[in-house]
């Protein structure tokens, strides 16, 4: 023990010294700071990976009430004005000398809740990203006039209905919606099925909204557009769960970047406020600061939609997995097919499986038959057709009972051209993309640069001459039109005349619609054909369990079986995911998938980061990770290459991959975060992009 001088409190050898409270020294120029908490920890909005940490500043007393955690603020950072948000106030500054002060508090609404910003700093250490990168996908932009509004207040509490009719076919459905009830957290990776009115996906989870709402607790949905979140609000409302209103605070709001800045703002402000206990939005939803939240839903994870294309490029599920934790939520993430991801979590324990036994999947879905070329090997020349006679049949046979629907892959009319002598791919003289041709008298167009293909000439054998190598959604369109004269052709598509069409009649019609693009029928289509399988199935990592899922999202529109329903699968797609659509059994593909990737060490076994940029930057940011394996760099090609080439960019891009066992993934993402901060700080050359956990590995 020792005594220290001006006989200062005693301490034990050996521990710590205990910590002098410094008084908080600022440059206000006599202003008086606030008497309680008066140092800001703030979060500036400044993009610079190394100032990725939290800077403190001193509360005026003007501001002591105003300056609240979560606020937005204006502060000086070197020369200029800069935003940022109240991160926490404390009583002491860790800094030693003086401290700014706050410039002014933008407003004192805390928009950013403890929880939120919790995620979102959990996000951004994940994905080696920034906080303040996973604030701007977190926090709308201010909208002063809606800031203002009268809020509402709830006349009582929202009394849902209780039901768990469109559970009752899946293992552990029940059980979850009453575990979810009682306040619980469990977490399920359930595979839905078609079914009728009240027993369809967007029933199941409005019922398991319900139930989190009959518990006492808010809830969230993530769906992949805006399609999805009418259909969700739709059956909501049918659950007793009503939209939310300014003149009646209760119930389910929408959340959509789409809706504009306005309406946007005002959903997030009726969430935050409590007003809306249930959040039903798109990617940007995933954080939105749901009250007492109970229950994390994300339908359809496996569609591209829910990947951020900006950094940190995190990933709606895995976000949603992680607020699970923090916030001892509830989770479900569902769909028709089945990811390997969602797989993953099931494998580990993190999550149960929640799907129908084989007789429930059968009596619940529509007869599916692949028609590949062995099947109609005895069509004889009629064969290589690409509507062959069975599905011509089939489409004539149905419509008498009602739309039949025809998934094509491709949008537009013909999206990839050959050469008609050599069969050699047309390619654009300036930057080598493919060629199109984009309405039945179009100009080859290439789809990289958008150059016009004017006079173009084959490299390989100098024809002039163009034959079709892929047929589109518009092409597809007409030659059904001559093939069934008189029959109402209806197309759905972004790029289609009409756009995406939510719905059609449950009248005879042919209803031509990309994947993801196609619209619900009351009462079901009465047959679907899915055209060119092999091109659908396309190349790279987790092409099949995709195939499968835009397979199964359209079969799924379809009538069951015993309502006559069928859906038939054209070309020669690869035979493991052909088989899983005829048996309907996306679990097995994707456990297979997910078993096959763990001997390969590919994700999601492994954690992979992709360092894409100039030679000399990929190198630099790479050199300082330490313990990991790593691939390339290669040269960088397709879409990415053009768009540099068409900006003028003279220094090719190359890629590296870094790969290391799951254990090991924080670590990784850590110790480039770190490399990043390193290079941010020595303002080193050339644009660097850092991915964690890419979706386009291939």
């Amino acid at each position: 023990m020792e005594v220290t001088d001006g006989g200062e409190q005693l301490v034990l050898d050996g521990l710590p010294a205990p910590r002098v409270r410094r008084r908080v020294r600022a440059a206000t120029g006599g202003q008086p700071l606030a008497e309680h908490l008066p140092v800001a920890r703030v979060a500036i909005d400044l993009p610079p990976a190394h100032l990725d940490r939290p800077f403190e500043y001193a509360v005026p007393a003007s501001m002591a009430q105003s300056a609240v955690a979560g606020s937005r603020v204006k502060v000086r950072f070197g020369r200029q004005d800069v935003d940022g948000y109240v991160l926490e106030r404390v009583e002491t500054a860790e800094h030693d000398g003086e401290l700014l002060p706050l410039r002014r508090v933008v407003s004192a609404l805390p928009v950013l809740t403890p929880a939120v910003a919790r995620l979102a700093r959990a996000v951004a250490d994940r994905w080696a990203g920034t906080l303040v990168d996973v604030l701007r996908l977190a926090v709308p932009p201010r909208h002063a006039r809606v800031e203002g509004e009268p809020v509402g207040e709830a006349a009582g509490p929202l009394v849902p209905h209780a039901s768990a009719s469109a559970w009752t076919a899946f293992r552990g459905g029940p059980a979850f919606l009453q575990h979810v009830t009682s306040g619980g957290a469990p977490r399920a990776v359930w595979t839905a099925l078609p079914g009728a009115p009240g027993e369809r996906w967007t029933d199941a989870i409005a019922q398991a909204v319900a139930a989190c709402v009959l518990g006492g607790r808010g809830a969230l949905v993530v769906v992949p557009d805006a399609r999805d979140v009418e259909r969700v609000l739709d059956a909501l409302d049918a659950a007793g769960v009503p939209r939310w209103a300014a003149d009646r605070p209760h119930g389910a709001v929408r959340l959509t970047a789409d809706d504009g800045p306005a309406v946007r703002y005002r959903a997030f402000l009726a969430a935050l406020r409590g007003g809306a206990q249930v959040v039903v939005g798109t990617r940007a939803s995933a954080f939105a600061p749901v009250r007492d939240l109970g229950l994390v839903v994300c339908w359809d994870d496996g569609d591209g939609l829910h990947a951020e294309p900006r950094a940190p490029y995190p990933h709606v599920r895995e976000v949603l997995a992680l607020r699970s934790e923090l916030e001892g939520c509830a989770f479900l993430v569902g769909a028709h097919g089945r990811t390997v991801p969602a797989q993953s979590l099931v494998a580990s324990g993190w999550a149960r499986e929640v799907v129908a036994d084989r007789a429930a999947t059968r009596s619940r879905t529509a007869r599916v038959l692949a028609l590949n070329s062995t099947e109609l090997a005895r069509e004889g020349p009629a064969a290589a057709a690409r509507l062959p006679t069975p599905a011509w049949r089939t489409i004539r046979d149905r419509l008498a009972a009602g739309p039949v629907l025809v998934q094509v892959p491709r949008a537009g009319y013909l999206p990839v051209v050959a050469c008609g002598r050599c069969r050699a791919s047309a390619r654009c003289a300036t930057c080598h993309g493919p060629l199109g041709i984009a309405s039945a008298d179009g100009t080859p167009t290439c789809g990289w640069c958008g150059r016009l293909a004017t006079g173009w000439r084959c490299d390989e054998c100098g024809a002039g001459t163009l034959r079709s190598v892929q047929v589109g959604s518009q092409r597809t369109a007409e030659e059904l039109g001559r093939a069934f004269p008189g029959v109402p052709v209806r197309v759905s598509g972004a790029r289609a005349a009409g756009g995406v069409l939510a719905s059609v009649r449950d009248v005879p019609a042919l209803v031509v619609a990309t994947p993801g693009a196609e619209p619900v029928a009351p009462s079901g289509y009465a047959a679907a054909v899915l055209l060119d399988a092999a091109t659908s199935a396309g190349q790279g990592l987790g092409a099949a369990e995709d195939a499968v899922r835009r397979w199964l999202a359209a079969a799924a529109l379809v009538r069951s079986s015993a309502d006559g329903g069928q859906v038939l699968l054209v070309g020669d797609a690869p035979e493991r995911a052909a088989q899983a659509l005829v048996r309907w059994d996306p679990v097995g593909l994707a456990s297979r998938e997910l078993d096959e990737r763990a001997e390969l060490r590919l994700p999601p076994a492994v954690r992979v980061a992709s360092v894409t940029g100039p030679r000399d930057a990929v190198a630099a940011v790479v050199e300082r990770v330490d313990d990991v394996e790593v691939l390339g760099p290669v040269p960088v090609t397709g879409a990415r290459a053009a768009e540099r080439s068409a900006v003028g960019a003279l220094e090719p891009e190359v890629r590296a991959l870094l790969r290391v066992p799951r254990a090991q993934g924080q670590a990784l993402a850590r110790s480039l975060a770190a490399s990043l901060s390193v290079r941010s700080a020595r303002r080193e050359g050339g644009t660097v992009r850092v991915q964690l956990d890419p979706t386009d590995l291939s």
